[in-house]
């Protein structure tokens, strides 16, 4: 029986400010400004992968961006499902010259807790692969000063 170890990759911080930090490859867009914060990249042991994102604030909108590491059986051309979640969408993904795949996304925080999304990503060579990206994120109802 095989098993795989999960192992996490902080892949930068998170941004709060109106400008994202090009030099941060894994950071979160907030319309206002915050704290900062961190995403987390897990890879699953079906080749899936887990994000996490925290401390998001409800009714607002956000651009999340992750870098996936390699994932050879997508092949290098690479498109979200036609099909995208309600508050999750992939607005682009790039290839990396490390290898790997940046992958933007905008988030709606629709509601307190810790919400689950999922998005796809297809192979355009093999209509048979996809890989699958669940986005966990901790949203908290309205900050008060």
């Amino acid at each position: 029986m095989a098993t795989a170890k999960k192992s996490s990759t902080k892949g930068g911080g998170v941004r709060f400010s109106e400008e994202p930090d090009a030099s941060a490859p894994t950071h979160v867009h907030f319309d206002d400004k915050l704290h900062d914060s961190v995403v987390m990249v897990t890879p699953e042991a079906d080749g899936n992968f887990m994000v996490k994102v925290g401390f998001l604030k409800t009714q607002t909108r956000y651009e999340i961006v992750f870098t996936l590491p390699e994932v050879p059986v997508l092949g290098k051309d690479v498109c979200p499902s036609p099909v995208p979640s309600p508050h999750l969408r992939i607005t682009d993904i790039s290839p990396v010259t490390e290898g790997g795949l940046k992958v933007t996304c905008e988030y709606m925080a629709q509601q307190e807790g810790v919400l689950c999304e999922e998005v796809l990503l297809l192979s355009e060579t093999d209509d048979n692969v996809c890989v699958r990206v669940k986005v966990h994120a901790r949203v908290m109802g309205e900050m008060t000063s």
